[in-house]
């Protein structure tokens, strides 16, 4: 056929099919539904969105719910679509619909692929993926489909028994793409309703969803792999590199794994735990797979292995309670009385809003007769350690200074007596015999 034959065969077609009176009747009926749709969706949108930005405690479902709501212009136009297709359908002929059923299928494709798509957080990779799907369905519905799959399937590399084609590489990548995506969604779902339990503890609720997180991304996986048709028995010598590679290269990230669920089992620590790890003091906002997230009352957030929980020594001061015993030495003058000095140190301590009577009253005793005082030591407990231990220190040792100097107990300082002799002095002293 030459090109004159093909150029008149088109001709005819754009004249029949394109410039026919129906045709041009399905554009106007389009447009106006996109109208009214835009102007519905505009009046409509901000009213739901308000009562959706009420939900709270689960991100992920806010984030599809918002983005259903902002695209309710095609909502509407797929109603309206629907709706003018039925008509069509019981007054018209096939030939005199088929724009408007292309359409409908094309827009309530577009629809749920942006609302599904818009759970991506990175807009470039959510764009990307939505333009991509929505350019497979829009081929599959105007039966271009074959043709391009055809012809990329042509493009391949025989690898010994193995096809390698373009159309098997990207139905591998798009696929697992997908499902590892899905399998990550559903794990973040699955991770808030586990972590809104009130039976499980908090590192058992975080080592669940974990295990649920790792294998929903291995069974997606597995799951490309076998429906792009690549045998999973082929990737034995793979797996065992692999193993090797890990062995030798990948030993503390190993390790610090193994350690992270080692923590989570034995529930040494948890998120909200107040812990001491060589110089650090903080307490536990994180576990993650490879580290422990500490943050410090100087809002520092450290980043610390799993291992270093394991080899070296950890001190939580809420392991088993959160009760806290907290000492404070101070020193009176010897003028004052020690029985009274006890009394004022309790009842002081009783009036601070962070001591607490619950599992032991503050108590103070007399250690030591020092060189310049008497020595007491005034012991109490909080229920809150996370909130610092410094400080309430501090609380006490004002508090005590307020009620000593009220009661005329003083606080001393060190005393040194100096004797300065003078030269005279020297010379005045009797001789010593021999």
């Amino acid at each position: 056929m030459g090109f004159q034959e093909i150029f008149i065969e088109t001709e005819a077609w754009i004249r029949t099919v394109l410039l026919n009176a129906w045709t041009l009747y399905q554009c106007g009926l389009i447009a106006l539904g996109f109208l009214l749709s835009a102007f519905a969706a505009k009046r409509v949108e901000p009213i739901f969105e308000a009562r959706a930005r009420k939900i709270k405690g689960n991100p992920d479902l806010l984030r599809v719910i918002v983005a259903f709501l902002r695209r309710l212009r095609w909502l509407f136009l797929i109603v309206w679509l629907w709706l003018v297709e039925g008509a069509l359908s019981r007054y018209a002929w096939p030939s005199h619909r088929w724009l408007v059923e292309t359409a409908l299928t094309l827009t309530a494709a577009w629809f749920v692929v942006a609302v599904l798509t818009r759970i991506i957080r990175n807009q470039t990779l959510a764009r990307i993926v939505a333009i991509a799907s929505w350019s497979y369905i829009a081929l599959y519905t105007v039966g271009l489909d074959g043709a391009v799959f055809g012809a990329l399937d042509s493009a391949a590399l025989r690898i010994g028994a193995v096809k390698l084609s373009l159309l098997l590489i990207m139905k591998a990548v798009v696929l697992a793409v997908a499902l590892v995506w899905l399998a990550v969604l559903t794990g973040n779902v699955s991770s808030h309703w586990v972590q809104r339990s009130t039976d499980l503890s908090p590192s058992f609720k975080v080592l669940i969803s974990k295990l649920i997180k790792i294998g929903l991304i291995i069974l997606a996986g597995a799951i490309a792999l076998s429906a792009t048709g690549i045998d999973l028995t082929a990737l034995t010598v793979f797996s065992g590199a692999v193993g090797v590679g890990i062995g030798f290269g990948l030993q503390k990230v190993v390790s610090n794994f193994i350690s992270g669920v080692i923590i989570l089992l034995d529930k040494s620590i948890k998120p909200g735990d107040t812990i001491s790890l060589g110089e650090t003091f903080g307490s536990i906002r994180d576990l993650r797979s490879r580290f422990v997230s500490v943050i410090t009352r100087d809002g520092k957030e450290y980043l610390i292995p799993n291992e270093d929980f394991i080899s070296q020594q950890v001190v939580n001061w809420s392991f088993s309670s959160d009760f806290v015993r907290i000492e404070v030495d101070f020193g009176t003058s010897y003028d004052s009385d020690p029985h009274d000095v006890v009394r004022i140190a309790i009842e002081t301590a009783q009036k601070i809003p962070r001591i607490t009577n619950t599992y032991s009253a503050p108590v103070c005793w007399m250690t030591a007769f020092g060189s310049s005082s008497l020595d007491f030591k005034l012991r109490f407990w909080i229920s809150d350690p996370s909130n610092g231990l410094t400080n309430i220190r501090g609380e006490v040792l004002m508090a005590l200074w307020d009620a000593f100097k009220q009661e005329g107990i003083s606080i001393p300082f060190p005393h040194r007596e100096i004797i300065m002799k003078t030269p005279v002095e020297i010379a005045e002293r009797p001789s010593q015999p021999g």
